[in-house]
């Protein structure tokens, strides 16, 4: 498992927080599961935009 450190603006953070909040709960690790998710999400776009 690997460890990203990254800055993003603190509108997009809390805005983010927020939707995690309301769709997860406080579950223990919801934050971490919804990064994972979004990242996977964003991947599976950058290969559809790549097909001829």
């Amino acid at each position: 498992m690997g460890i990203i450190n990254v800055k993003v603006d603190d509108d997009v953070e809390m805005e983010f927080r927020r939707g995690v909040l309301e769709a997860k709960g406080k579950e223990k690790g919801a934050l971490g599961k919804a990064i994972e998710e979004a990242m996977k999400l964003w991947l599976k776009n950058q290969r559809k935009e790549k097909r001829p």
